[in-house]
């Protein structure tokens, strides 16, 4: 069966960057409707109409594309006695809210002489990106799954979400 309007398409996935290093990889199948909201990036779900399974499809996601451009506003340092301890380490995440009741994630990226460097960037912003996708299965959706009773397995990943804007 090809991929089309209403078809359940399960796959796997892995992501890689410019230079092919691995940043992602999906073994557990992941799933979507086609040509619903499934928060599947409209390029890639393009990219998988009429395929079958078997296939294996890869779409390359420019930064604006992807997870967006690297923002310098959302990197800030700070002294680290003002944060807590298990956020001392190179790594560690946080989330921050602003009066909007906003809220977005920060890493980590720094610890050097008592002042702490975080980033609200997401940790793909500004890079380019592929995604190598092979398809396991197309199936038609059932009724259940068409009207919204998620199917069985992991819903797929949503790339085109970037974190709300703090500003």
């Amino acid at each position: 069966m090809k991929i089309t309007q209403d078809a359940l398409v399960e796959f796997t996935y892995t992501i890689t960057d410019d230079d092919n290093n691995v940043i992602e990889q999906v073994d557990l199948p992941v799933n979507y409707i086609h040509g619903h909201d499934s928060g599947m990036h409209e390029k890639i779900e393009k990219a998988m109409e009429n395929r079958r399974a078997g296939d294996l499809v890869k779409v390359s996601l420019d930064p604006d594309e992807g997870f967006g451009p690297r923002d310098p506003a959302l990197i800030f340092e700070d002294d680290i006695a003002n944060v807590p301890e298990e956020v001392r380490r190179i790594g560690a995440v946080a989330e921050f809210h602003n009066d909007r009741g906003d809220t977005r994630t920060f890493r980590v990226t720094r610890i050097e002489e008592g002042r702490i460097t975080m980033d609200g960037n997401h940790p793909l912003a500004g890079k380019a990106i592929t995604f190598t996708l092979k398809i396991l299965q197309v199936r038609p959706a059932t009724k259940a799954e068409l009207s919204g009773q998620a199917p069985t397995g992991q819903a797929a990943v949503p790339v085109d979400n970037k974190p709300p804007t703090l500003n």
